[in-house]
């Protein structure tokens, strides 16, 4: 099997990609003070969808008429859509984007053991137990083990992220029935899906039309939707044909990092010691998971 590198051009594309995710968290902040959490979430995938769907056209693809398949879309984009991008929009309501950012590192982690679970050609491995475990002991240092004495609205927040980072990882694995498809036919089916799902309900209880939004806002709208989603989704794309998923990991390091920088520096936001210590122990878990960085370690002349 041929082993896919990372030259100059994918680590700009992925340092590009981190931002861009990173800053979404930032983005829903911002947003947030003048829209309720399903009206921003549908803002985003209508918009993104609408952009996608022109790149589509232009790029001479053709999007799918089977029934079947689209019954998948609506699926996955449920899962990789809809039910995350809910609870991460409602769970800023309750924390800040900074530790937001740093509880969706865990994705990997539920996708792992969930494939594990799930597929019968990833099994845990021990230094995927061992990524596991550290992976959890940073969850508990962040969300504290005061949360089992009652559930506040903060630790809701929190539970939200992890809710949505355990969607994403069904979402990986559902997925993989479209592995025949064009990657940016299969994200334009989500986007569209779910913007199906959502409008009816959005429609109903947030009625939009009714709402106010300054101009802040309404960048901050365009930069979720067209930057951080359907840019972001074409960047994605990118990366994974000539990089391949392992090197896109590292895109999961390097989320939390622009989040906790636009988080602090520009919307003042301050993280406690134990959020510090829950993403080294995440980010631990995360190099024992992808493995290169202790093989660096242990045998300098090797590749990464």
């Amino acid at each position: 099997m041929q082993k896919l590198s990372m030259g100059i051009s994918e680590w700009l594309l992925l340092i590009t990609l981190s931002v861009l995710w990173g800053g979404s968290f930032f983005l829903i902040k911002i947003a947030l003070k003048d829209l309720p959490p399903l009206t921003v979430v549908l803002y985003r995938v209508s918009l993104a969808a609408i952009a996608l769907t022109i790149f589509v056209f232009m790029s001479r693809k053709r999007m799918p008429a089977s029934l079947s398949l689209w019954r998948e879309f609506l699926v996955m984009g449920a899962l990789n859509n809809l039910i995350p991008f809910s609870l991460i929009v409602w769970g800023q309501t309750q924390i800040n984007s900074s530790l937001a950012a740093i509880l969706n590192a865990t994705t990997p982690l539920f996708t792992i053991l969930l494939a594990h679970f799930f597929t019968k050609d990833e099994r845990l491995t021990p230094n995927r137990l061992v990524g596991v475990f550290l992976g959890l002991c940073g969850v508990i240092v962040l969300i504290g083990l005061n949360t089992l004495h009652g559930l506040s609205l903060n630790s809701l927040g929190q539970l939200a992220i992890l809710g949505a980072a355990c969607s994403y990882g069904c979402a990986g694995i559902y997925g993989r029935r479209f592995k025949t498809l064009p990657a940016t036919v299969t994200a334009v089916g989500m986007l569209l899906s779910t913007t199906i799902l959502l409008l009816p309900l959005v429609l109903l209880v947030d009625r939009p039309w009714t709402l106010h939004l300054s101009t802040v806002t309404k960048l901050a709208v365009l930069g979720l939707s067209l930057f951080s989603t359907a840019i972001a989704y074409l960047i994605y794309f990118r990366i994974l044909a000539v990089a391949g998923a392992t090197n896109l990991l590292l895109v999961t390091f390097l989320i939390p990092i622009s989040a906790l920088v636009l988080g602090i520096f520009v919307l003042g936001e301050q993280l406690q010691w134990t959020e510090f210590g829950g993403m080294v122990l995440i980010f631990a878990s995360l190099a024992v998971i992808d493995g290169r960085l202790i093989s660096r370690l242990w045998h300098p002349t090797s590749e990464i």
